[in-house]
């Protein structure tokens, strides 16, 4: 009885004393303090928002900073611009909203460019602060394509055969006029045909779209040239050819017909319905009051940089 009763306690005694943990340390209150603080956290910054502290700091740093600066020369004083030709320089000012002797750094690049782009003529730029006192902007500008005439009205077509939304489009009499439903649509496809013949080209003053389908060119010497709805491209340089061997186009015609593949049909001065026709069609060019200016203008030039600014803006 003895060994048993000392074995007993040895065992009692053997084995390890179980740790305690103190309640402030159980998982759920771990989670409840870790919810309570991320909580107040939520709740400070959402006052501070509300209140709008962080803006209002945020502003009164940054207005240090460029009143600092402005300080220290970093003025707006010259306003540079390369690519302009037909945005006025009055109207990109006042897009642009920049003063002479303003901070540079409360020039805002990236709202100026919204504005610029909205311009009629401007088809992208860049504004850039050259530090410490220069604004530098490179525009490209949509390029004069045609003249839409419709309704007895003209309207300017861009490169992309969009309307460009000028009042005034007397400056760009030299253009060639396109008649019909759907002929800006179709009024880039036409200019890639002709310039693969420059010279022929050259003597095209107007087109008309025909059905939607193909496209009938006047010449300045009032003969018509009647391209095919299909494979044009290949009637045009056929055209082109006999022009320059029997010199085609200086003979009296009305009409060349190219709407045969295999022929060229050609219609002499006469009275009848197609001679009436291209009357009808010269009316039709002059309806609109088209100013009669000089064809000096060179369209799609690329000035150089120039100042702006060389005044008070």
């Amino acid at each position: 009885m003895f060994w048993f009763r000392s074995e007993v306690k040895m065992t009692i005694r053997g084995q390890p004393r179980r740790r305690v943990k103190p309640l402030w340390r159980g998982p759920m209150i771990v989670v409840s303090f870790a919810i309570c603080l991320l909580g107040g956290a939520s709740a400070a910054g959402w006052w501070i928002w509300q209140n709008g502290w962080m803006l209002r700091a945020t502003e009164s740093a940054k207005s240090l900073v460029i009143t600092g600066a402005a300080k220290r020369g970093f003025l707006v004083r010259n306003v540079l611009v390369e690519g302009r030709f037909e945005t006025p320089r009055r109207t990109l000012l006042k897009a642009l909203r920049l003063e002479r002797g303003a901070p540079i750094f409360a020039f805002d690049p990236k709202a100026a460019r919204l504005r610029v782009e909205a311009l009629p003529w401007v088809e992208k730029v860049v504004i850039e602060r050259q530090l410490p006192d220069v604004v530098h902007l490179s525009l490209r500008e949509r390029r004069p394509l045609a003249l839409w005439q419709r309704g007895g009205k003209f309207f300017l077509l861009d490169s992309k055969g969009e309307l460009i939304p000028v009042k005034d489009v007397g400056a760009y009499n030299n253009l060639i006029v396109i008649i019909g439903k759907g002929a800006p649509k179709k009024a880039v496809e036409l200019f890639n045909l002709l310039a693969t013949e420059r010279k022929l080209a050259s003597q095209v003053i107007a087109a008309v779209r025909v059905g939607g389908r193909r496209w009938n060119l006047h010449l300045n010497n009032n003969i018509e040239i009647w391209l095919p709805e299909e494979d044009a491209n290949v009637a045009w340089r056929h055209l082109a050819m006999l022009n320059h061997k029997h010199n085609l186009l200086l003979k009296d015609l009305i009409a060349v017909d190219l709407r045969l593949s295999d022929r060229v049909v050609i219609r002499k001065s006469q009275k009848g319905k197609t001679e009436e026709e291209r009357k009808k069609i010269q009316a039709i060019l002059r309806e609109g009051g088209l100013p009669n200016q000089s064809r000096g203008r060179r369209l799609g030039a690329v000035p150089r940089g120039k100042q702006i600014s060389d005044r008070k803006t």
